[in-house]
């Protein structure tokens, strides 16, 4: 436990963990907690002075008391009582964790405390693995709900609705009633129920059970049938979670289902009806759907279920503005898309143009040459050996041109034709495209282009234009910028003038909104570039300029599109990075669809959101007129509020063998990388543990904290492994934006290398995203509440050097302040309130309220206080005396309705005054270069003031 695996980087050092469960016996019922803990085990017990100590701890035989050893205590002393315990906490939630120096050291899934006695005293424990935390907090919290009715325990596992289910099942199937079955149907009948079960390991498991009972007939009885099935169809990980939250029952009723969906799984607006539907279509037993409840088993199969998916169901529809000028979006892209091998020797393929527009893709390219009657062709120019006749090509162009998304589609046109062949280019394209074509000529009283929502079912062509004020039916124009960098690197003479081709009326008059031009540098474009020209960058290009001045990229992309393509020396067609154009505001990033791997992981998941249609809508920093951003920003983002992302990675389910790793038989060693792709500041990796030889269900118990800076353009990739000594091989991933996910327990349905969907292979994981003062480390967390206001950090403005602007910008400083000090406050008062109720800062306010209010009962179920109204706010007024432990929580919660108040109250006050200022002053937008050339600042220094007023600009909004 003292090597946190969170400080590790994937890849560096790998720490392996064996399971310490007792004789690899899985977990699946109470009795089998309770047995564990009767025989006892070592935990670490940690004291409020930072010593830690190893003890040996067992539960009695008549299970009243809980006992350690070696002590200095006499026996009778060091011992605790069942009956006195309050609650049992997994993790560090206590003041002794937070406080201990150790506490980073010590994983977060391992922690335990006990809590007892009228003062909340707190037993700390630290055990070897999550799997033992989890077995003794799930037995403790059994027992202590159960010492109110004593229960024969070990009995119990059999009156289970769990059980009564599985004698149904098995008395349906013995056709003969004789109580026995024979051994092929039983293992049958487990495969039926349980599909991903191999059928080699149900063998092994009934010859296990033949052998411990020296049984010498094969025939199976029902008891032995239900054994076999509760030992191999019961995932630990699940039914310690349905123990939790069942409040230690052996199922869920609509109640507890109903928590659950709404204080962990972030589900609103749940009633009992909808829960008791969930119940009745998920429970497996008869008696469990008309009594309504939910049994692990039915359990199992909704957490797994579509309903649970990871990704948000909102942005599997559109949910974006779609009225935005299209340089506002990023926009799904193919490079050379006739390709489906690579770019040197590949053959073209009709196949291409199928698979990348199922794919919403929304620029496709097209290279065109002469070919023999006059029929013009799609082909590779490396490899002219398997031309695609080009009227072929766009019959199935217009096909599925809008079978995936009904937005715009951008037709990308290389053209090396002859001036002869171009004209039938052009006919074939108005037969076969029709009204679909947008042809109409830009409005030059517009600034910028028209929406995805105008272009609807819109066609447009991109490519050379000739100039609109020459009458000519035909004219030289220079080459395409690809072609021309490509021809450059071949003949090694950089010094070249570009190429010129000649270019029909015709063609050039199919060209309205996307007009090809040469990128000279941001001071030309900006004064001369017109908003339906635009520019290709090579990837050498767009590196260099993404590097040096990203803002100015930034703001170069509001009203223009950029495309980037591949470097040519990609022969192979590997793929660049798109995020890195995409931090730069680049809307067409050309990606090579037929090459599989970690950047098309990263577009395909990229465009999953707002409901797969190609075009996903920048972030606002990226789009207003007047803001300031830079992707090379090294921490937090003017205007945008980071925030904290939490995951927990469980287990993982049905894992499949590496392809073509033939070395280990069918062992495997996974172990799971989590990726955050997004702005520099925000990417970084964490890896699990290694698992050693479990595909079927590895548990890792991980858990793990990124701060995102930039939460709009993050994306998670989860990257399961099999860890090998020559070289680690790929399992499965899933790459999903930060945007999209779901709180609470998911599964991840992972996707093999080429992208198709696993079947039954999944990643359990918990998910929560918080605001950064919910953050942090445990300990520095609870120094920060404490520290107040000194070591706040508040976005400053900056100076723009124009004396009449900066007179308007100090007159937010303080609003600004205020605002900032009310959020935090409250923030702040908040997690005090959860660390109290022993709640980790994941934790939702209901979780909170519910946990604080099992505190405020006592023993005989009288409230200790009562809840008045005073002014429309809840306060909680104490009746009678309270121990000191009450009363802290209750100052606590008294302190958090106070901070509520201040910022209802006062809120609207502060956000008009800074509204204000914002408003004033972008009154002088127009006036600023004026205003600067009178003040006398020219050059760098004008830029700089320019910058600094989108800054304050950017901080106020």
């Amino acid at each position: 436990i003292l090597q946190d695996p969170s400080n590790q980087k994937c890849g560096r050092k790998k720490t392996v963990s064996f399971s310490s469960m007792p004789s690899e016996k899985k977990i699946s019922s109470a009795s089998d907690c309770i047995s564990f803990m009767q025989a006892g085990c070592e935990l670490k017990k940690v004291r409020p002075n930072s010593r830690i100590y190893n003890r040996f701890f067992t539960l009695d035989p008549d299970l009243q008391a809980l006992r350690w050893e070696p002590s200095k205590k006499d026996l009778e002393k060091a011992k605790l009582d069942i009956s006195a315990i309050k609650e049992i906490r997994l993790g560090k939630n206590t003041e002794t964790f937070r406080n201990n120096g150790l506490a980073d050291q010590i994983s977060e899934d391992c922690a335990l405390s006990v809590i007892h006695g009228e003062n909340y005293e707190s037993l700390d424990l630290v055990a070897n693995s999550a799997d033992v935390a989890n077995i003794w907090v799930s037995g403790l919290r059994y027992l202590v709900s159960r010492s109110k009715q004593p229960l024969d325990l070990m009995e119990s596992s059999h009156n289970t609705p769990r059980f009564a289910w599985l004698k149904t099942v098995f008395e349906a199937a013995d056709v003969d009633g004789n109580g026995i079955m024979l051994e092929d149907t039983s293992v049958e009948l487990i495969k039926k129920l349980n599909p991903t079960l191999k059928e080699s390991k149900i063998r092994l498991k009934f010859k296990e059970i033949q052998k411990s009972k020296e049984k010498l007939t094969t025939r199976v009885t029902k008891e032995e049938f239900c054994e076999v099935f509760s030992e191999l169809c019961t995932r630990p990980e699940v039914y310690f979670l349905l123990v939790q939250i069942s409040k230690n029952k052996e199922y869920l009723d609509a109640n507890d289902l109903m928590l659950f969906l709404e204080a962990e799984q972030g589900v609103t607006h749940i009633t009992e009806e909808m829960c008791l539907d969930i119940i009745r279509r998920y429970e497996l037993s008869q008696e469990g759907r008309s009594k309504g409840f939910l049994a692990i088993d039915g359990f199992t199969q909704y957490l797994l279920s579509p309903e649970c998916d990871i990704f948000d169901p909102e942005h599997k529809k559109i949910v974006q503005d779609m009225t935005q000028p299209l340089s506002h979006y990023y926009i799904n892209a193919s490079h050379n898309t006739y390709l489906i091998e690579d770019q040197l020797r590949g053959p073209a393929d009709i196949n291409g143009y199928v698979r990348a527009l199922k794919m919403s893709c929304r620029s496709i390219e097209l290279d065109v040459c002469d070919g023999p009657d006059n029929e013009p062709i799609v082909c590779n120019r490396n490899n002219m050996t398997s031309p695609l006749a080009f009227r072929n090509v766009i019959e199935v162009i217009n096909k599925l041109a809008f079978f995936a998304s009904e937005y715009p589609l951008i037709l990308c046109l290389g053209n090396h034709c002859s001036l002869q062949q171009q004209k039938v280019v052009v006919q074939h394209m108005k037969k076969v495209f029709g009204n679909k074509l947008y042809t109409e000529a830009p409005l030059s009283s517009e600034v910028y282009l028209p929406s995805p929502e105008k272009l609807k079912m819109k066609i447009i062509v991109k490519g050379k234009k000739l100039p609109s004020d020459q009458d000519v039916l035909e004219g030289e124009v220079t080459d395409e910028d690809e072609e021309a960098e490509i021809s450059r690197r071949l003949s090694e003479d950089f010094s070249r003038e570009p190429k010129l081709i000649w270019l029909s009326r015709e063609l050039s008059d199919l060209v309205s909104l996307c007009k090809s031009v040469q990128y000279k540098d941001f001071e030309t474009s900006m004064k001369a570039q017109n908003y339906w020209e635009m520019c290709s960058f090579s990837e050498a290009e767009a590196s260099r300029i993404a590097n040096e001045s990203p803002e100015d990229f930034v703001n170069y992309n509001k009203r223009f599109l950029s495309r980037v393509y591949p470097s040519a020396m990609r022969i192979d067609s590997s793929n660049l990075n798109p995020q890195d154009f995409w931090n730069c505001g680049c809307q067409i990033v050309a990606m090579n669809y037929q090459t599989p791997g970690p950047m098309m992981d990263l577009h395909t998941g990229w465009f999953l959101q707002n409901g797969g249609c190609g075009y996903v809508l920048r972030p606002s920093v990226m789009r207003e007129e007047v803001s300031y951003f830079s992707a090379n920003t090294k921490g937090i983002v003017p205007g945008v509020s980071p925030q904290v992302l939490h995951v927990k990675i469980i287990s993982g389910q049905n894992f499949p063998k590496p392809k073509g790793a033939c070395a280990k038989g069918d062992v495997i060693d996974p172990y799971v990388c989590i990726e955050i792709h997004g702005i520099p500041a925000d990417c970084t990796e964490q890896r699990t543990k290694t698992v050693q030889q479990n595909s079927d269900n590895p548990i890792f118990d991980e858990s793990f904290e990124f701060q995102i800076n930039l939460p709009e353009l993050a994306m998670i990739r989860f990257v399961v492994l099999d860890d090998d000594y020559i070289g680690d091989e790929f399992i499965g991933q899933y790459t999903i934006p930060l945007e999209c996910l779901q709180p609470g327990y998911r599964h991840i349905p992972l996707r093999s290398f080429v992208g198709d969907i696993m079947e039954h292979v999944t990643l359990f994981v918990h998910i929560a995203i918080t605001n950064r003062s919910g953050g942090g480390k445990a300990q520095k967390r609870s120094l920060s509440v404490r520290i107040g206001k000194k070591a706040r950090e508040y976005t400053m403005l900056r100076n723009t050097g124009l004396k009449t602007i900066d007179d308007i910008f100090k007159l937010a400083v303080h609003p600004l302040r205020e605002a900032t000090d009310m959020r935090e406050n409250m923030q702040n008062a908040m997690v005090s309130v959860k660390e109290l109720c022993g709640l980790p800062p994941i934790a939702s306010l209901k979780q909170c309220i519910l946990t604080l209010s099992s505190r405020l009962v006592s023993g005989d179920n009288t409230p200790s206080v009562t809840l008045c109204m005073k002014d429309a706010f809840p306060y909680l007024e104490p009746l009678g005396a309270m121990p000191d432990v009450q009363k802290k929580v209750l100052a606590a919660y008294d302190l958090m309705i106070q901070e509520s108040r201040v910022l209802i109250e006062t809120a609207d006050a502060t956000h008009d005054k800074i509204v204000q200022c914002q408003k004033a002053g972008m009154e002088f937008h127009e006036e600023l270069h004026n205003l600067g050339t009178k003040e006398g600042l020219k050059g760098r220094k004008l830029s700089k003031a320019i910058e600094s007023f989108a800054w304050n600009i950017t901080v106020l909004k």
